[in-house]
């Protein structure tokens, strides 16, 4: 096995015992990256900053201080602020920002010692479901390089499962984590809202913006959730519960759980018959264990990505606001006025998709529509919820396909906007009710991509989640 194929917990064991340093890791991962550049996971590649990182890490190492990230090297999503590192969130407006701060999240990381490798290509602003609305270019699958990673978060999905980084960390809206993961065939969770500090990354739906970790097992999920989570200041939307230790919890006995099975996850029609066959052996593989499984209904499931595309819209359509081209980023030479200004640096500076979504946005928020389209859709949310309410009542965590096909062709759907978007069908619910959701890989189809299900629980019960998801994980 290379160095760049290890495990976050395989890297810091072999880090530990002197098998390795530091610097070979982040060698082989910087030599991984350049040979599949053609994939183009990063928009950012900081090799000189790495390799002195890492060599600090080794010296911390020979010091004794070593902690549990400490020279491993890892990847963030572009739409995550980094210190002294471009972050353009994929959009030209910020071809050139370089921010003062790092996300809270990236600076707990950072203060383990774990090495920063580079900035991962992303859906702009994470507009998208397939990494295509990048204005770097597309992303491509290593399982097949003819088709999409996912999105939005797919250079980090795809930085993981090609072995060019041992982790990356990521952001999840309304699946852009879980998404990815299922069609790269890595662990990817969702924290619940709150779990994890949003503070750095930049905000598309503040009500859903979720920062959290992707990774080749749960094990390694566990433990980067324990250096992750955590109440913030500079967040007040973060939590004030402890943290538990995550890895320390995984191996529990699954014998006596109540296992949710909605119906309404496997009666989509259009849903691929090889995926629902694989999730279905999946799931009653659990009944051996003396696992109990509930049929359960969340009604309103149906209803959940219309939702999504009239709230998260609106929050766009404020968010958006900041990129003027005034305060920072790039501006255009050809104004005239203040209002030429605004109006060509967005228009060289955003892609489509983010202006689609900006102007429903608008649209849903403007008078005589509020009540119509955005007060419904947050009622409708508010049922949405109450349904895993319900259904929590009856069940420990909830199993699920976390996509409804594989990994489909790149420009497959590009044309297809309704279409793109019910890609997040089975993600978005989740999402929208802020609870914790783990992709988990659970096989491949017959021509090699991969399966991923998700498993879905009570808000802060990340513990059971990852504990399910870790079964799952260990049986195959």
């Amino acid at each position: 096995m290379n160095l760049n194929e290890l495990t976050l917990v395989q890297a810091h064991k072999g880090l530990q015992k002197k098998e390795c340093s530091s610097v070979e890791l982040t060698k082989a991962c910087l030599k991984q990256i350049k040979e599949k550049a053609h994939l183009n996971a990063f928009i950012t590649v900081c090799e000189e900053n790495a390799m002195q990182e890492a060599k600090k890490a080794d010296e911390l190492i020979a010091e004794g201080k070593q902690q549990l990230l400490t020279g491993i090297p890892f990847s963030v999503k572009d739409a995550i602020c980094t210190k002294d590192i471009r972050s353009t969130g994929a959009a030209k407006i910020l071809d050139n920002y370089v921010p003062s701060f790092d996300a809270t999240v990236v600076k707990k990381i950072r203060e383990h010692g774990a090495v920063l490798l580079g900035k991962n290509n992303t859906d702009t602003f994470g507009h998208g479901a397939s990494n295509e609305h990048s204005m770097y270019g597309p992303v491509k699958n290593p399982h097949d390089e003819t088709k999409v990673p996912g999105g939005s978060s797919g250079g980090s999905a795809v930085s993981v499962a090609a072995n060019m980084a041992v982790f990356s960390i990521a952001e999840d809206t309304g699946g852009s984590i879980r998404q990815p993961a299922a069609f790269c065939g890595i662990a990817g969770l969702r924290p619940s809202y709150g779990r994890n500090s949003r503070y750095g990354a930049m905000a598309m739906a503040s009500s859903m913006d979720t920062i959290g970790p992707m990774a080749k097992t749960v094990e390694d999920i566990a433990i980067l959730m324990e250096v992750m989570a955590g109440q913030d200041e500079h967040d007040a939307t973060t939590v004030s519960q402890s943290v538990p230790k995550y890895s320390e919890l995984l191996d529990q006995d699954i014998k006596g759980k109540k296992i949710g099975v909605p119906k309404e996850y496997f009666e989509l029609e259009g849903m691929d018959s090889e995926t629902k066959q694989i999730i279905e052996q999946q799931i009653d593989s659990m009944k051996s264990q003396g696992v109990k499984l509930v049929e359960v209904s969340l009604p309103h499931t149906k209803y959940a990505i219309p939702v999504y595309y009239i709230l998260v819209p609106s929050e766009d359509s404020s968010n958006m606001g900041r990129y003027d081209g005034i305060r920072y980023g790039v501006r255009t030479e050809e104004a005239s006025n203040l209002f030429d200004i605004y109006t060509k640096s967005r228009t060289v500076g955003m892609p489509e998709e983010v202006k689609r979504r900006i102007m429903i946005g608008t649209y849903a928020l403007s008078a005589g529509y509020y009540d119509a389209y955005y007060r419904k859709a947050q009622k409708v949310r508010t049922l949405i919820r109450r349904d895993f309410d319900r259904v929590f009542e009856q069940v420990d965590v909830l199993v699920t396909p976390t996509s409804p096909f594989p990994a489909f062709d790149i420009g497959g759907k590009k044309d297809d906007v309704l279409a793109m978007y019910l890609a997040d069908v089975f993600v978005g619910p989740a999402a929208l009710a802020g609870l914790p959701a783990l992709n988990v890989p659970v096989g491949k189809t017959s021509t090699g991509l991969p399966v991923g299900l998700q498993v879905i629980g009570r808000r802060l019960d990340e513990v059971g989640v990852l504990q399910v998801g870790h079964w799952f994980e260990t049986k195959q």
